[in-house]
């Protein structure tokens, strides 16, 4: 039976008394590569933020590894989830190296008078060859490009060794190359670490990795559809998930979007 990594019960989420999340149940086991896929405030990162221990649910629980959130130590429960955000701050010039350091102590900066055990060190250059980065090991954060920023922040995430990897949009403001090279990564890292599981949000189909096995639709909140990719990512579900008709085809593992032109002339002509 498959190990459960990861499990949300009807979890809603009310801020300033809008409902930003409704009812929202899913279920992660060991191995499973999930995609959140909806338009803009479909509440895709905020799920994700409840994932990651990052807030708490207004109702419902979100289990990790068994261990509820709210009922455990939060640092605890973070050590079991690697959280990739575009947008982690760096505020020193740290090494793409001490960049992948802070993932074993949680931090944004490098802690005083802390330094890797000799087995840290040696996990801190396995994640930055896994990434692609090792010929950037010493290249400074202010010099670094986005993708390379995306690379190095991946490879934080994986140093407590964590059950859960969780990707918030690892994409955003990557050139097409700099996309690519950093999906080829993630799909590596997924075949060499085969025990993972994982979380990533997006609202671009192109930006999904060909080893995504699940998907789940949000419009609006709440979920439209949840399952095996293949028979979630469709044209009619990914078109009433964004309210666009949307022709969505997969070659090698990749998907590839276009506008369904009959669809949208058959809804300007009921309108019409």
């Amino acid at each position: 039976m498959p190990e459960r990594i990861l499990t949300a019960s009807d979890v809603s989420f009310v801020r300033q008394g809008r409902d930003i999340l409704s009812g929202i149940s899913l279920e992660v086991d060991r191995g499973q590569h999930w995609a959140l896929i909806g338009a803009n405030g479909a509440g895709k990162s905020t799920l994700l933020s409840l994932l990651g221990a990052v807030q708490h649910p207004t109702a419902g629980s979100v289990d990790v590894l068994g261990r509820r959130l709210g009922r455990v130590d939060l640092r605890e429960l973070r050590s079991l989830i690697g959280h990739v955000n575009p947008r982690h701050e760096v505020r020193s010039p740290l090494t793409v190296r001490e960049v992948v350091a802070t993932g074993a102590t949680g931090t944004q900066e490098l802690m005083m008078r802390w330094q890797p055990t000799p087995a840290e060190r040696i996990r801190i250059d396995e994640l930055t060859e896994l990434m692609g980065m090792t010929a950037r090991r010493d290249a400074r954060w202010p010099n670094l490009s986005q993708g390379e920023r995306g690379r190095a922040l991946i490879a934080r995430a994986l140093m407590p060794d964590p059950h859960l990897l969780l990707l918030d949009e690892p994409t955003t403001g990557l050139d097409i190359a700099a996309r690519e090279h950093l999906l080829d990564r993630v799909d590596e890292l997924r075949a060499r670490h085969p025990d993972l599981a994982s979380v990533l949000v997006t609202h671009h189909l192109e930006e999904l990795p060909a080893s995504t096995t699940h998907a789940m639709l949000l419009r609006d909140g709440r979920v439209l559809a949840q399952g095996d990719a293949d028979a979630v990512l469709t044209g009619s579900l990914v078109s009433e998930a964004l309210e666009y008709p949307l022709t969505i085809t997969r070659v090698e593992g990749r998907w590839s979007v276009r506008t369904d032109k009959d669809g949208r002339d058959r809804s300007s002509a009921q309108q019409g």
